[in-house]
Parts: C-alpha cells; sequence; structure tokens
C-alpha cells in the first residue's frame, strides 16, 4: 500500500468513527443544543462534538500536521487538514438524511485527499490523488444511467449575490438542466461524483465545505475547477462534466479556465 492509500484508510476510519458519533446525535437531534451563529446558519452540539473527535484521532493518526475546522478554526498552513463536522446542519435538524462528514487535506491551495460520509445511508466516499473513487474502502466507478436526463446542483450561502445567482439559475434551466439545491456543499459535489448530478456549482463557498467532495469529483472523472472572487477573495468551485461546464461558462465567465 502507497503512503498516500495509507493516509486514505486512516482518514476514511477517522471518519467512520465520526459517522457514529454523528448517527447518536441524528437519532436524539430533538433535544440536541443548538444555536445560531448568523440568520439561517446554525451549529449544533453535534457539529462541535464530531469536529472534537476528528481533531484528537487526527493528531493521533498524523502528529504534527495542521488542522482547520469549520467550528473551531486553526491555521491554514501549506499543507493543512480541513474538517466540515456536519455539512447541512439545517437538513440535519429537520431530519433529512442529506447532510454528511468531510474531511481534505489540502496542499498549496489545492485539495489532493478527501472523505465524505452519508452518515444515514451507512456510505463512506474517499480519494485522493491516483486512487480513483472508493466507497465504503472498494472501487467505484462514475455511472449515469439515463444521460439524456440533465440534472446538475447549484449551492446558497447567505452571502450570495441573490441577482446574479437568480440569473445563473435562470440561464441553467433555460439550457435545459434540472437546477437541485441539496444545502450541503460536499453532498452535492459526492453527488456528481456517483453520476447522480451532471455536476455542482457554487459562487460562495469555503474550503471546509468543498475540500473533500472536489478530490471525489475530480477522481471521479469530472473537471473540477476551484477559484477566488478577485474582490472579496471567497472560494467558488465549479465541479461537472464538459457539458455542464461549456454550458455555464457564458452565464459565469469567471469559471473559463483561461481566465
Amino acid at each position: 500500500m502507497s503512503v498516500l492509500h495509507e493516509r486514505v484508510f486512516r482518514a476514511s476510519a477517522i471518519i467512520e468513527e465520526a459517522t457514529a458519533l454523528a448517527l447518536d446525535f441524528f437519532a436524539a437531534r430533538q433535544t440536541v443544543e443548538t444555536h445560531s451563529k448568523g440568520a439561517q446558519d446554525f451549529v449544533s452540539e453535534a457539529d462541535t462534538a464530531v469536529e472534537t473527535l476528528i481533531r484528537e484521532r487526527l493528531a493521533g493518526a498524523f502528529p504534527g500536521e495542521a488542522v482547520v475546522g469549520e467550528e473551531f478554526g486553526g491555521q491554514s498552513e501549506a499543507a493543512y487538514w480541513i474538517i466540515d463536522p456536519i455539512d447541512g446542519t439545517s437538513n440535519f435538524l429537520r431530519g433529512s438524511p442529506l447532510w454528511g462528514i468531510s474531511l481534505g487535506f489540502v496542499r498549496k491551495g489545492r485539495p489532493e485527499l478527501g472523505v465524505v460520509a452519508m452518515p444515514v445511508m451507512g456510505e463512506i466516499y474517499a480519494a485522493a490523488d491516483g486512487t480513483g473513487l472508493l466507497m465504503n474502502g472498494k472501487p467505484l466507478a462514475r455511472t449515469v444511467p439515463m444521460e439524456d436526463v440533465r440534472v446538475m446542483s447549484l449551492g446558497d450561502s447567505l452571502s450570495d449575490d441573490l441577482d446574479a445567482a437568480a440569473r445563473l439559475q435562470t440561464g441553467l434551466r433555460r439550457a435545459g438542466w434540472v437546477v437541485e439545491a441539496l444545502h450541503s456543499t460536499s453532498i452535492s459535489l459526492l453527488f456528481a461524483a456517483r453520476g447522480i448530478f451532471d455536476g455542482h456549482l457554487q459562487k460562495v463557498t469555503t474550503m471546509w465545505d468543498i475540500a473533500g467532495g472536489a478530490v471525489l469529483a475530480r477522481e471521479a472523472g469530472l473537471e473540477v475547477r476551484i477559484g477566488e472572487d478577485s474582490a472579496s477573495r471567497i472560494p467558488w468551485i465549479a465541479a461537472g462534466t464538459p457539458t455542464l461546464l461549456a454550458a455555464t461558462e457564458p452565464l459565469w465567465p469567471e469559471i473559463r479556465s483561461d481566465s
């Protein structure tokens, strides 16, 4: 087993343990302590407990390596782990299964290893450079059973320019896509990697949202473009098939490879 494959294996084991903890909280979600970080932006006891567990396990498995998390922060160095303990907290709190746990390893701004769990489904997806997509430790090929059905997802953020977001959504629908919004970036990218979606676009995001899922999508064979808004320095992601990205470029010129 290569060093990179060993890192994927150990990171996946950490997320498997975190999944069990998260499911305990999910079963008792009506009694989970929750507070608001802002309008429609929630953090629960589950978020903090799961991130704490992952941090502790990373310290044991990868001593001395930097860690950044959504809830407890950290310093993003040249290479670091990044955690989204519950991606899709609003879905989690309402009882939807569409929430996940995301762990990524980023080197020089580029995600190179990712693990995303769908705890309710009992599925853990992982990938790193050259591994291909893995589900529960086994290779999984991206399959699209009905290619004529064009479905993609569009991410949302409280910081969105709503007029610009509406123009993008309208343009994609006019171009023939069904536009989904799952309110969980890592699960949206996972669905793109699986072939459920043709891709995922998000104008305003964070590295903890995208690091894990970006690697899954790339190793599944999708094109993944990550950049920053020139003014705000806020990250964006466009991951998808050539057909989807070609349709998106006139609507969102910043994602052009030569821009």
